[in-house]
């Protein structure tokens, strides 16, 4: 008895001292002092470093192990781009499919995200392989839901790429089981949604009724998704009608204008505004928007253009980090490169996003109103940027 006394009393020693080194959930404040509230089936965040969000397709071929492990290690938030190893498997989705037991392999808890588009009729899943020149008009059930240029009676294109129409109702309800059955098929955690806009300057007398279109498919979207799954819309933050039906939005900087240093102050609100709506944000920067870059690449050959822009955005992280973190808050996610490609950027070494960062001390501060100039201190790390001169320094404490 005295043994089983004293083998009871070293069990409850041991079992308070693992108690006591469990590390407990990271407290999520808002900066305005709120807590962010994580939903069950968002991605851990924390900001023990940068927090990254990748996403990336090569449409010749599946991820190496190696190449699996090291965006593992970087983020647990990623996107299989639109066209990720077609050429060897046949379909997108299935790209998507072996990547997410690739990753669900090493690091069940990451999050991988589906990809498709509410506008470009992308013929790279088995889905859509008949919106292609060649095979559309065996298909007229499909052919209908696609823009028709009025005055030519042809099909609307960009690079032989259709147009969907939101305005079509069959259209929507196929395309809500399409993105679910992509989902469900690749095992996928969420979808990416690319492209909400509708070409509504195709139909500018219209703008209303696309807007509304666009708001009943999303809605229908999450709810044929369900409750435990991600829905990331891509520029969804001002899009009034959209943003109640995603969980996330992304802030994709695609040119100059999306630069400016009044855009990225109001997005800087808008950061806000969405972490108090308890969502996700995406800060996805490319420099290949820059003004001066975008002319300096212009009519260049790609593989010259490539190692021009990875150049970029080594020179170009500092500014560009700052530009997120003066921002950042819980549930904000930088992305950072020059494509959607995995060739541009996603294994490329940026040594500032792995240092130490610690949560944020404050929200950022102004240092005048006639100035562009912004400051915040987190835990382990200073921030200074102007957004007018387009220049930053962030010194690392830690």
């Amino acid at each position: 008895m005295k043994k089983l006394f004293l083998f009871l009393i070293i069990a409850q020693f041991f079992a308070c001292s693992i108690t006591k080194e469990v590390k407990k959930p990271e407290k999520l404040i808002i900066s305005d002092g709120t807590t962010f509230t994580k939903k069950s089936f968002y991605p851990d965040f924390s900001w023990q470093v940068t927090p990254l969000y990748l996403m990336f397709a090569d449409g010749q071929r599946v991820l190496n192990d190696s190449e699996v492990k090291r965006i593992a290690k970087l983020g647990d938030f990623i996107c299989i781009e639109k066209n990720h190893a077609k050429a060897v498997l046949g379909y997108a989705e299935l790209g998507a499919k072996h990547e997410v037991a690739a990753f669900k392999a090493i690091e069940p808890s990451i999050k991988v995200l589906y990809y498709f588009n509410t506008s470009y009729a992308w013929p790279f899943t088995s889905y859509n392989k008949n919106f292609t020149p060649a095979k559309i008009n065996n298909y007229p059930e499909l052919k209908k839901f696609l823009i028709v240029n009025k005055k030519s009676g042809k099909l609307e294109n960009r690079r032989n790429i259709f147009f969907f129409d939101v305005l079509n109702p069959d259209f929507r309800e196929w395309w809500v089981e399409t993105v679910a059955k992509g989902v469900n098929d690749s095992n996928a955690d969420g979808v990416f949604i690319d492209q909400m806009h509708g070409f509504v300057w195709l139909r500018p007398d219209k703008r209303e009724e696309v807007k509304k279109a666009m708001e009943k498919m999303m809605k229908n979207l999450k709810t044929k998704l369900g409750p435990t799954k991600i829905v990331l819309g891509n520029n969804a933050e001002r899009t009034v009608d959209v943003f109640p039906h995603v969980d996330a939005t992304m802030f994709e900087h695609y040119n100059s204008t999306k630069l400016t240093k009044e855009n990225l102050l109001e997005e800087w609100d808008d950061m806000l505004r969405i972490a108090k709506s308890g969502k996700m944000s995406v800060f996805r920067i490319g420099v290949e928007a820059e003004e001066e870059t975008e002319k300096e690449i212009k009519g260049m050959p790609w593989p010259k253009r490539s190692k021009i822009l990875e150049k970029k955005s080594k020179e170009r992280a500092e500014y560009f980090l700052a530009a997120y973190l003066i921002g950042a808050q819980p549930y904000s996610y930088f992305q950072y490169g020059w494509g959607w490609r995995l060739d541009t950027g996603p294994m490329v070494d940026y040594p500032d996003l792995l240092k130490p960062l610690g949560a944020p001390k404050a929200p950022y501060a102004r240092t005048s109103a006639d100035k562009w100039e912004f400051t915040r201190e987190f835990e382990h790390a200073k921030v200074w940027i102007d957004t007018d001169k387009k220049i930053a320094k962030i010194t690392w404490l830690k």
